[in-house]
């Protein structure tokens, strides 16, 4: 079955925009506009058609009247804690969910061969973007090994620890082109434990977030996924994999600018014993970094046309939708630039 022209336009990242709310504020609706009021300042007052989704890093105080509009109109608000994990988000009542669509999903993901095909291709290409963001030769015997383990691996537990294997070389080639300050010294969450975790949690929090609002805009379920495992009712793994091949390109490459820039201070996370978190000027800052980056075009060789990292997240979820439908293989995202 062929993707209807139609619907691949309507499947194209929706009109508005993401705004990122890293101060405390209240929501509110006002006619059929949302009014953000912040403590230090005039309301902002966004006309609902502008938004496309809302990322909240601190305390809102929103009410019924609000959520209704935002409901309405299709926009989602992701919500990070305090630590930037992603703590949830409200997601209109409607969605763009299609039976046909599903129902293939659901069809494809309980065959075990092409899960497990898919699983191992979302953790080989998520390798090969991590080598490609550290840009360096040390990560070579580590990706062969992945690549020569992957094939023999049976079960998603088990691609999992190979992926595990290979991210935590991949870390510590990162560590060593870190200031001490800014290592990861391992990946550590719920809380991170130092200031290069706290950096990563929040990056990767937020490329699920855009991840989720591409899918939103697609018929895919997003709690139908083929890597993460679905026992957690409260997941949408799907939004997960997807991520996976994304992550590199956010985090550890911004991670690793953001240090040979000079660009984040240790005054930017706030650290205790065994925890840190970002700042209120380390959260704008993030936010600036990634707003940036989201906006980012390249010349993408199909669509002979520049399209934003922002998009490139639509045109991969595009890539299952054409999976279910049409049979084309999915081949995860690697930057070819």
């Amino acid at each position: 079955m062929l993707l209807p022209r139609l619907l691949l336009g309507r499947l194209m990242p929706a009109v508005g925009r993401t705004y990122w709310l890293t101060e405390p504020c209240r929501i509110r609706r006002e006619d059929n506009s949302v009014r953000i009021e912040r403590p230090d300042g005039s309301p902002v007052r966004i006309p609902i058609t502008d938004i496309r989704d809302l990322v909240v890093f601190d305390h809102v105080d929103v009410n019924t009247s609000a959520l209704s509009l935002l409901s309405r109109n299709g926009v989602t608000v992701h919500i990070l804690d305090h630590y930037g994990n992603h703590a949830g988000h409200f997601s209109p009542a409607e969605s763009m969910s299609s039976a046909t669509v599903v129902r293939r999903q659901v069809e494809i993901t309980a065959d075990e061969e092409q899960r497990l095909a898919v699983a191992r291709s979302l953790v080989l290409a998520t390798a090969e973007n991590l080598r490609w963001a550290l840009d360096t030769d040390l990560l070579d015997s580590a990706l062969e090994a992945l690549k020569g383990a992957l094939p023999e691996c049976r079960s998603n537990d088990a691609i999992m620890g190979q992926e595990g294997n290979f991210r935590r070389t991949a870390w510590a080639v990162l560590d060593s082109r870190l200031p001490p300050w800014l290592r990861m010294n391992g990946r550590t969450r719920r809380p991170p434990t130092n200031a290069g975790n706290a950096f990563v949690s929040y990056l990767n929090a937020l490329v699920y977030a855009r991840v989720l609002t591409a899918l939103r805009s697609t018929p895919l379920h997003p709690a139908i996924g083929f890597l993460h495992a679905d026992t957690d009712r409260r997941r949408n793994t799907l939004a997960l994999d997807l991520a996976e091949p994304f992550k590199p390109l956010f985090a550890e490459r911004l991670l690793r600018r953001a240090a040979s820039q000079k660009h984040l201070k240790e005054s930017d996370f706030e650290t205790d014993v065994g925890r840190a978190s970002l700042s209120k000027d380390g959260r704008k800052k993030i936010a600036a970094l990634v707003r940036e980056e989201l906006a980012t075009t390249v010349h993408h060789r199909g669509l002979k046309r520049k399209v934003s990292y922002e998009e490139l997240m639509h045109l991969e979820a595009l890539k299952v939708v054409r999976f279910c439908l049409e049979g084309t293989p999915y081949k995860p995202f690697r930057p070819w630039w």
